[in-house]
């Protein structure tokens, strides 16, 4: 079964520093029919005005994912971690028994946008842990790679969660292939530019749910720079 999250039917905060849609309930937004996909919990599309950002504030028991699309993002953290992730950057905090961090834009002129990606653990109450690893343009330029694992594996970012994720930037035309499994939840996410999945049409902040599918997707960009997350998950 393929189900369409479409980009307006998300949950919304706007303030005056940041606009955020919410694929899941989450802060304010609540819904009991989104309350997330498989091991997945947070989807959250995240536009921050330069210099401003999220205050240190304190995450436990979550595996936190963080994908710049475009613009800088500056990280710190109780774990003595201070980095600035740039475009292709993938970020990994496992909270597990409490982290304190805080999340800004650096850029004095450019907006940053970000996708922030919960994800359940495997098991509670682990050490807290910090992971970044960059995935440069043409390693997922019109290819799929995998960028974040139980694992770590193909020097993708470890996670605690049975979970591969995987990234591509396609050309428009260009396609890339994935293999749907029997017995495997996924999720496809547009973060930037628009797509088709099976000749389904998505756009930028689109979701799609598959579950209960075998066979190929196929998946065709349709316009440059066409940025898609694939989240796998193993029942």
């Amino acid at each position: 079964m393929l189900q369409l999250r479409a980009k307006n039917d998300r949950g919304e905060t706007k303030l005056r520093w940041l606009k955020s849609r919410h694929t899941f309930s989450f802060a304010d937004y609540y819904d009991p029919a989104q309350m997330g996909f498989g091991d997945l919990r947070v989807i959250n599309d995240d536009i921050i005005a330069p210099k401003e950002g999220f205050a240190s504030h304190r995450h436990q028991n979550m595996e936190l994912l963080t994908f710049v699309i475009s613009g800088s993002l500056e990280h710190k953290d109780n774990l003595g971690n201070r980095v600035v992730l740039q475009a292709h950057d993938v970020q990994r905090i496992t909270a597990g028994t409490g982290v304190i961090h805080s999340e800004t834009n650096p850029s004095l002129t450019r907006p940053a946008h970000i996708l922030q990606v919960w994800v359940i653990p495997n098991r509670k109450n682990l050490l807290p842990d910090y992971e970044k690893r960059t995935f440069s343009k043409p390693n997922i330029l019109n290819k799929i790679r995998l960028v974040a694992s139980n694992g770590g594996k193909s020097d993708s970012v470890h996670i605690n969660q049975n979970i591969n994720v995987y990234q591509t930037i396609l050309d428009e035309g260009k396609n890339v292939l994935f293999n749907l499994s029997n017995g495997r939840l996924i999720w496809v996410q547009i973060a930037a530019g628009s797509a088709e999945v099976n000749s389904l049409y998505l756009k930028a902040g689109d979701g799609l749910s598959v579950s209960d599918e075998m066979g190929i997707a196929e998946i065709k960009g349709l316009e440059k720079n066409t940025n898609i997350l694939i989240f796998e998950m193993f029942s």
